[in-house]
């Protein structure tokens, strides 16, 4: 058998940042409710609801509320945890492994140390070309590095 080396994911969207804040801090804010609730969704965005089951196959549940009030359930399941160091997470299945009707991204969340501070590179890996540019349109790039200044502002202080 041959390796190969890895390559990009051609569907990836990515968003990366030098956090001074440690690995320990940005791993609590992805995986503690009452921290998620604070940084996940760009201000006027607010978080309704969140379930975290921090295992291979458990349930992630983050519900969204726009400005006006209206709930965004985004229900998926973990995929692998890493403390610290790295987070895998898709809404093709939910809970129990069952698949859901149209997936649309896998979350890979990788925090590396760097001169004392932290790489946090987040990315967000499509099925479709289709599902990269809409996700794309939808503000990924804008709406992602928002929640990312709030999650650094949030992992310093905590």
């Amino acid at each position: 058998m041959t390796e190969t080396a890895a390559r990009p994911a051609s569907h990836e969207l990515t968003l990366t940042r030098l956090i001074d804040a440690p690995r320990a801090s940005l791993y609590r804010c992805w995986t503690e409710p009452a921290l998620i609730r604070q940084w996940f969704v760009p201000a006027p965005w607010t978080i309704a609801h969140v379930e975290t089951d921090l295992r291979p196959g458990g349930r992630s549940f983050i519900v969204m509320a726009d400005p006006d009030g209206n709930e965004h359930p985004n229900d998926g399941v973990y995929l692998e945890l890493v403390p610290n160091e790295k987070i895998v997470f898709t809404d093709a299945f939910t809970a129990g492994w069952v698949p859901t009707e149209k997936p649309f991204f896998t979350g890979i969340v990788t925090f590396e140390e760097e001169d004392g501070k932290t790489r946090y590179t987040a990315r967000a890996r499509h099925w479709r070309q289709e599902d990269m540019e809409a996700h794309e349109k939808m503000g990924f790039h804008e709406g992602w590095g928002v929640c990312a200044d709030q999650l650094a502002a949030l992992a310093a202080r905590i």
